[in-house]
């Protein structure tokens, strides 16, 4: 990796909290390549290409590392093919660019059955956007998650409340003393294209400014 670029990690506090359309949104706010490590399931339409439908033609998408079939946890995903997925196959692409990382589910979700998915974090070294949607039982996953990436010392740099929130339930994880990130919003989309997302980008670029290095 270039030196001064960033590498981010998205990841959730669950699955289905909208890290693909999150990712997309920081990818045209960062002007940042994209890349899904492991894609179970959907390979008719993947999130790889589901992000490239979402942002610039100048964007670049690179191939996952691993595609399985079975829309379950990378581990199970790739039992049921007889394969084992190792650190050796998650290489990251080679890229001048910022790079945004779209990992599956949350921290805890395995990979093999020996890692999951927040020990590869820790081992790339990078900071991490965590995503949050607002869902019965999102406080205890929310601050459950931040405690662990603090008890590996892992940075997080994106607090992402994703669509609609209570503003009591943003409130209460916002007053938690180890919540040391910067908090970003991504509207609930009632048209979701690239239009939409572009949108959202600007707007982040209006509230926090530009972080893409000259």
């Amino acid at each position: 990796m270039t030196p001064n670029r960033t590498t981010l990690f998205v990841t959730g506090i669950g699955t289905d909290v909208g890290k693909t359309i999150c990712s997309a949104v920081l990818m045209e706010w960062l002007k940042a390549d994209y890349w899904k490590p492991v894609q179970a399931g959907g390979l008719s339409h993947t999130d790889r290409k589901a992000v490239a439908e979402l942002t610039s033609r100048s964007i670049v998408t690179h191939p996952e590392a691993i595609r399985l079939k079975l829309p379950a946890s990378p581990h199970k995903a790739a039992r049921k093919e007889r394969k084992s997925i190792t650190v050796d196959d998650l290489v990251l692409p080679e890229t001048r660019n910022n790079l945004i990382i779209e990992g599956a589910g949350g921290l805890y979700v395995p990979i093999n059955e020996q890692l999951c998915m927040i020990d590869w974090i820790e081992s790339l070294g990078v900071e991490v956007a965590l995503v949050v949607r607002n869902y019965l039982g999102c406080i205890n996953h929310t601050l459950l998650s931040i405690q662990a990436l603090k008890q590996r010392s892992i940075p997080l740099k994106y607090l992402i409340f994703n669509g609609p929130f209570d503003e009591d339930t943003r409130r209460v994880i916002l007053s938690y003393p180890d919540v040391q990130a910067t908090v970003l919003t991504i509207p609930d989309f009632k048209t979701l294209n690239a239009e939409s997302i572009a949108r959202a980008a600007r707007r982040l670029r209006r509230e926090h400014g530009n972080p893409v290095p000259s």
